[in-house]
């Protein structure tokens, strides 16, 4: 399936607002984990999909699925929440856009995570649905497994303002962890791609090009991600909403200082592999330019030369110099003579 992409012909006539699943199933079933915690008590446990959740209005509830690919499981939750019905469509449709979205009585965030799979050496993504309400976070993924374990440490460990403040700021922390590992795999890459410089100088073969051309590829990928999550979390930051409170603004600000620090990390990353690029063709360039100097050099050399062989290669009856004792040595001689006389010319000339 392609990256850039989601195949959506099994959208077209749909309803708006009717959940269509757009994406690769990466779990067998769909799983729910609960996080109930306030400043002095914790509850965290695994819920039955069949079952209705509750929120209890002295609790932070942080209500993590994982599946999206059953929607009668995605509709029971929107309606057990009473999330608008367009942000469930989304949630099924993992090939959207990262964007922030607000709703009467939620606010509804989508970003990609991303990961560099060791298999292929590719960046791939996942997406991650936020719904943010009042005292409750969900959060859908596609498949178990993520970067927010530090997070749920945090939690259970009472470390931090965590379990002090609401559920924007477990909305900042999650995203938080979402740019931090975004910082990871750009550097991780960046590593790579500084290190191809001496290379393309030393070596630039067709192996080094097609490297070069990985990488650029990879880049434009994550640039492709990360500019809608800048955009989103600018949103965030700005967006005047009774779910954001005004202690979570700054590391909310803060958040979209460091995406905007990665994406011209990126900008940067891939204008070099754009002068990569251009180093190798210079360099290719020249190495083809020398090797035609040398050749001009010699079909040069080989012009008079050849002349003088063909005149006393002709088939005459009256040739004076033939007869001549010493005329075969005289005639490479000359030729001799001629070929040290263009090779000081031209390198008087700097040809050479």
């Amino acid at each position: 399936m392609a990256r850039f992409i989601k195949n959506k012909k099994a959208t077209i006539g749909q309803m708006p607002g009717e959940p269509v699943f757009i994406g690769r199933q990466k779990t067998e079933k769909t799983s729910i984990r609960v996080i109930e915690y306030n400043e002095s008590s914790l509850n965290e446990y695994d819920q039955d999909i069949k079952k209705p959740l509750e929120i209890k209005d002295d609790l932070t509830t942080w209500i993590n699925i994982n599946g999206l690919h059953d929607v009668n499981v995605l509709k029971s939750i929107g309606k057990n929440f009473d999330i608008h019905s367009l942000a469930i469509e989304d949630i099924a449709n993992t090939g959207q856009r990262s964007k922030l979205t607000e709703y009467p009585k939620h606010l509804y965030f989508i970003i990609k995570m991303m990961r560099i799979d060791s298999s292929d050496n590719l960046v791939h993504s996942e997406q991650l649905s936020l719904i943010i309400g009042k005292n409750y976070l969900i959060s859908f993924q596609e498949k178990p497994g993520d970067i927010f374990e530090v997070v749920r440490n945090r939690i259970r460990n009472s470390q931090g303002r965590i379990r002090k403040l609401d559920t924007d700021y477990l909305a900042y922390s999650l995203l938080d962890c979402v740019v931090d590992n975004y910082t990871t795999i750009v550097e991780q890459l960046g590593e790579e791609i500084e290190e191809m410089e001496d290379k393309i100088r030393k070596n630039p073969d067709k192996p080094l090009l097609e490297k070069i051309n990985d990488y650029k590829r990879e880049m434009n990928y994550l640039k492709k991600t990360f500019r809608p999550a800048k955009e989103g979390i600018s949103l965030f930051s700005r967006l005047d909403s009774e779910l954001i409170f005004d202690s979570t603004r700054p590391f909310i600000k803060d958040l979209l200082d460091n995406m905007t620090q990665t994406l011209e990390i990126t900008d940067a990353y891939r204008d070099m592999l754009s002068d990569y690029l251009g180093i190798y063709n210079t360099i290719i360039n020249n190495r083809l330019n020398e090797i035609m100097k040398v050749l001009t050099i010699f079909s040069a050399i080989f012009i008079p030369l050849t002349f003088i062989a063909g005149i006393y290669g002709t088939n005459f009856d009256y040739f004076p110099e033939l007869h001549f004792k010493y005329s075969y040595p005289i005639f490479w001689g000359v030729l001799i003579i001629i070929a040290i006389l263009m090779l000081s010319f031209f390198k008087k000339k700097k040809w050479l």
